[in-house]
């Protein structure tokens, strides 16, 4: 997959191509189909396939006091992405300049110069360009002038019953409420938060059972405070099963100033300190409380830890 960052030449020349745009946060089941889609098409026209995406999330520049958290960091995107088997990812630059651009520079510059598109597959509510003024009409009637066509596609409903599409809110919305089997129904691919092994204050070792501690970005959408059952995964790519506690830690401090990302691997006892984490959640065990003392914690994460051995078995 080729990662494409200046759109000032053409990124195939003598080649046309087939193409979406889209944050992309998250790759789930509907961006899925939608790539799909692209890949078929692009393969019966004999074209190239490519997603037009952005370095960071249009709502961090447009209204960041409400823009929503990541549910998949930078890297992890792009790989999510190169999985899908797309030829290109075009990666525009979003700034206050990018913002203000209209729907027909932007198609212009991006679709025609660029990319040479012969067919744009968007989602059928899709908006584009400053004030969201471009919209499935507008590309329509630029597609005319520019000689390319567009084909709105159907949201991808959720499986569960629930009356709406898949989508990143959706999935931020079940993570929030620690539903992470939900999201990862959702997702077509198992949630991860990815960061840092960092130095803690070694209760969880005191206590028997070592964690590590994984310092993520605050720009990551998390589940909710909880215990969970999943996988952490080393730079080697070797995975270990692992119970995870995300919250504050009741039971030692009374006004913690934010949730702590701590893995207990099971069965494992080395140095993880400063190394790239990969922490998957796949079960949701408990909500975190406050406990009547340590020995109350210790038995509560025996249990825990079994649970989780069970489900991960």
């Amino acid at each position: 997959m080729q990662i494409i960052t200046d759109q000032s030449l053409p990124a195939f020349p003598g080649e046309r191509t087939v193409i979406t745009i889209g944050a992309y946060d998250g790759v789930h089941l509907g961006h899925q189909a939608v790539i799909s889609h692209v890949r078929q098409q692009a393969a019966d026209l004999g074209a190239r396939s490519a997603v037009v995406t952005f370095d960071r999330h249009p709502a961090s520049v447009v209204r960041p006091e409400s823009a929503p958290l990541l549910l998949t960091a930078p890297d992890q995107k792009m790989e999510l992405l190169e999985a899908t088997g797309i030829d290109a990812v075009i990666v525009v630059p979003f700034n206050d300049e990018q913002a203000a651009e209209s729907p027909q520079s932007f198609v212009d510059r991006v679709f025609v110069r660029c990319l040479d598109t012969q067919l744009i597959v968007v989602g059928e509510d899709f908006h584009f360009g400053r004030h969201r003024d471009g919209n499935v009409d507008l590309l329509r009637k630029l597609g005319a002038e520019k000689d390319f066509d567009v084909e709105p596609l159907e949201l991808l409903p959720r499986v569960d019953g629930v009356g709406e599409p898949v989508s990143s809110t959706a999935i931020r919305r079940a993570l929030a409420g620690g539903d992470v089997t939900r999201a990862n129904e959702m997702l077509g691919h198992v949630f991860e938060a990815r960061g840092s092994v960092v130095t803690g204050d070694q209760r969880g070792r005191l206590l028997g059972f070592p964690t590590a501690n994984v310092e993520v970005p605050n720009t990551i959408s998390l589940p909710a405070d909880g215990v969970y059952a999943g996988w952490y995964e080393r730079p080697s790519g070797e995975s270990y099963p692992c119970a995870i506690n995300l919250g504050r830690r009741p039971t030692f401090y009374e006004h913690a100033d934010s949730s702590l990302l701590e893995a207990h691997l099971l069965d494992f006892d080395d140095d993880l300190y400063g190394e790239q984490a990969r922490v998957k959640f796949t079960h949701f065990l408990r909500s975190e409380r406050k406990f009547d003392g340590i020995e109350a914690l210790k038995e509560q994460l025996d249990l825990d830890t079994a649970h989780a051995s069970q489900l991960l078995r």
